[in-house]
C-alpha cells in the first residue's frame, strides 16, 4: 500500500458517510401528517437536507402548501421528537465505507466526523449503527457553537482527533466551503444529498463512491 500524506480523513455524516434519507423522510412526512398534508417519496426529500432540521422542514412545508413561522414552530419540536425515536430505522453506510474505513485504520491513518446535525441526534446514531468506535472524534452541529461552514467545528474535529494534516469529505456547500475556512482540502461524494450538480461545490476533487477514495489520497500530492 502507498503512503497516504494525511493523519485524518474527516467526513460530513449525512449524505457522506450514511444515507440518512429514510429516517429524515420519515419524520419529516410524520410532522407535515399532524399538519394534515400529504407525505413526499424520499427522493423529493433528499434536496430538502443539508443545512439543518429547521431549513429543511421550511422547505418541505413551503413545497407542501406554503408555511409561516408560527407553524414551523408548531411542528418542528414535533419532528425533531419523531427522528429522535427513530434513529437508525432505514439509515445504512454508503456502499463501500466499510472497507475503505478499514484500508484507511490499516494505513494508520484516523477517522473523524463533522456534522451539523445536532449531538443530541449525531451520538445516538453512530452507536445505533454501531460504529462510533472507529472516530477517533465526532464535532456535531452544536458540539462548539457554531456549525459549518463557520471552520471552527472543522479545527475542533482534527484537534479532538490528535492534530496532524487533515483532509474532509462532504455533499453540501457547507461541507466544501467549511473545509476552504479551515485550510484543508476537501473531496466531494457525488451520491450525498445533492441540490445541484456536485462540480458546483468546486471541491478539490469528487468521488461517486467509496472504493475510489483510498487510490485519490494514495496519489495526493505530499505536503
Amino acid at each position: 500500500m502507498a503512503s497516504i500524506p494525511f493523519d485524518i480523513v474527516g467526513f460530513d455524516l449525512d449524505g457522506t458517510l450514511l444515507d440518512t434519507s429514510g429516517d429524515l423522510a420519515a419524520a419529516v412526512n410524520y410532522a407535515l401528517g399532524t399538519l394534515g398534508r400529504a407525505s413526499f417519496p424520499v427522493e423529493e426529500i433528499k434536496p430538502f437536507v443539508g443545512k439543518g432540521a429547521k431549513v429543511m422542514l421550511t422547505r418541505a412545508l413551503d413545497a407542501s402548501g406554503g408555511y409561516d413561522e408560527a407553524t414551523l414552530a408548531k411542528t418542528l419540536p414535533v419532528l425533531l421528537d419523531y427522528y429522535e425515536q427513530n434513529l437508525a430505522i432505514h439509515s445504512r453506510p454508503y456502499p463501500g465505507l466499510i472497507e475503505m474505513m478499514d484500508a484507511l485504520q490499516a494505513a494508520s491513518v484516523k477517522l473523524a466526523i463533522c456534522t451539523n446535525k445536532a449531538e443530541r441526534f449525531t451520538i445516538p446514531l453512530m452507536h445505533q449503527i454501531g460504529l462510533s468506535d472507529r472516530f477517533a472524534s465526532i464535532v456535531g452541529g452544536d458540539t462548539v457553537g457554531v456549525a459549518k461552514p463557520d471552520p471552527a467545528p472543522i479545527h475542533a474535529m482534527i484537534e479532538r482527533a490528535g492534530g496532524g494534516r487533515a483532509i474532509f469529505l462532504g455533499d453540501t456547500i457547507n461541507d466544501i466551503a467549511g473545509a476552504r475556512n479551515a485550510g484543508i482540502p476537501s473531496i466531494a461524494v457525488s451520491f450525498g444529498f445533492l441540490d445541484g450538480p456536485v462540480e458546483q461545490l468546486e471541491a478539490d476533487a469528487i468521488i461517486h463512491h467509496f472504493d475510489e477514495l483510498l487510490p485519490l489520497l494514495e496519489g495526493w500530492p505530499a505536503r
